[in-house]
């Protein structure tokens, strides 16, 4: 007998039939053996429809209530699909994240998971029942309800299969796992078997949207494994595990892309110590995750200092530096939102020498200027046109060999 847990996401429980299904497919996974703990996000639209119905309220609504708002959206999934269950014979018992005993620290809309108090989940295992938990949420050291944020499901899986010692974590999604590329833009990309955790987390916070980048990387600190697999169907999909040499999909093993990037430049920056200590020390402030930097050669004993954000986290970080530029005697601070950022990622890039120049040169022949380079160990991104966003992603895909060729 094993203990697996199984997440799924809102697609998967968007109706009563696509609910009565996922229960069938977890009653089938305890009949064959098994202890059974699932996940579940919100049904289909449920969050983005209880966000419009707070902006109409309030245009900027307090984070509190916020995810006070949110949370109920799993919690009608998690309640109906134990009803589901049940009604099919089996024992099953909801639990809210807090019930569940997911912590967290004080952040509302997007908290960290800080510990799992796994005590009620191992009674009602032993008690037979199989745990139907809301995922995306916990609770702060204040009794808050607190939210994980978007894909938070995923991270609320993880952090239990490692609480709980889970033989396995499924995650249940709508596509048949992960592919080299976005099949919408690449519809011949390679379904991949298997990606290191390093390979996976870099691409999901490059903006891969299987996995949310947290749970990926909760996965690799307790060695959970994890099968990214559909609902829909019984297919194999991906594994996501430790990496072994053996089983490296080639150089490059995947592309990702992301069209929510936004630039902001701060012009004519005093070149001194300190100032951009100061810069980004406001930005800090704000929790902003900032993505790239990149600093112009000094003309003038004068800077310019650029950074990606996402486009909603722009305009605040253009705000608070508005400020900050009277006080360091810079210029001015402009933001640019048509953008995407393009990425190549696999971990045979450590061992070969001309990848940056097969990536830029495969740009240059589809049309595509770069605005901005970063690059790490295993993976190297561009800032385009968010218009040549999809011939950069088709033309390295070519370039790389990540279609089937079939």
């Amino acid at each position: 007998m094993g203990l697996i847990v199984q997440k799924y996401g809102g697609s998967s429980l968007a109706d009563k039939e696509r609910i009565l299904n996922v229960a069938r497919r977890i009653v089938e996974t305890k009949r064959d053996g098994n202890k059974v703990i699932a996940i579940v996000s919100a049904m289909g639209k449920t969050t983005d429809k209880l966000i419009q119905m707070a902006r109409e309220i309030s245009e900027v609504p307090p984070k509190r209530e916020m995810d006070r708002l949110l949370s109920t959206g799993e919690q009608i999934s998690m309640s109906l699909l134990a009803m589901a269950i049940q009604a099919m014979g089996e024992k099953a018992i909801s639990l809210s994240g807090p019930q569940a005993g997911i912590m967290t620290d004080a952040y509302h809309s997007k908290a960290r998971i800080k510990n799992v108090a796994a005590d009620r989940l191992k009674k009602e295992l032993e008690e037979d029942n199989i745990i139907i938990v809301a995922g995306f949420q916990g609770e702060n050291a204040d009794y808050d309800i607190t939210t994980l944020g978007r894909g938070g499901s995923d991270t609320s899986a993880v952090a239990i299969a490692a609480a709980v010692d889970a033989d396995l974590c499924e995650i249940f999604t709508d596509v048949d796992g992960v592919y080299s590329c976005d099949p919408r833009i690449v519809p011949k990309a390679k379904k991949l078997k298997v990606v290191s955790y390093d390979e996976m987390l870099e691409l999901a916070i490059l903006g891969a949207k299987v996995l949310q980048h947290r749970s990926v990387e909760l996965a690799k600190t307790h060695k959970v494994a994890v099968h990214v697999r559909s609902s829909f169907n019984h297919n194999l999909g991906t594994v996501v595990k430790e990496d072994t040499s053996m089983e490296h999909n080639g150089i490059i093993t995947g592309i990702a892309h992301d069209f929510n990037v936004a630039k902001v430049v701060v012009f004519g920056v005093p070149d001194k110590p300190g100032i951009a200590a100061r810069i980004f020390g406001e930005i800090s402030k704000l929790d902003i995750n900032i993505q790239m930097i990149v600093q112009s050669a000094q003309t003038e004993n004068m800077n310019d200092i650029a950074f990606t954000c996402s486009i909603e986290e722009a305009k605040e970080a253009q705000d608070a530096l508005e400020k900050v530029v009277k006080e360091i005697g810079a210029r001015s601070v402009v933001i640019t939102d048509n953008l995407a950022k393009v990425s190549i990622v696999g971990a045979g890039m450590m061992t070969h020498t001309n990848i940056a120049s097969r990536m830029f040169s495969a740009l240059a022949g589809a049309g595509v200027n770069i605005d901005m380079i970063s690059t790490s160990e295993i993976t190297i991104s561009v800032i385009v046109e968010s218009d040549k966003c999809q011939d950069a992603v088709q033309a390295l895909a070519k370039e790389f060999d990540l279609l089937e060729n079939k």
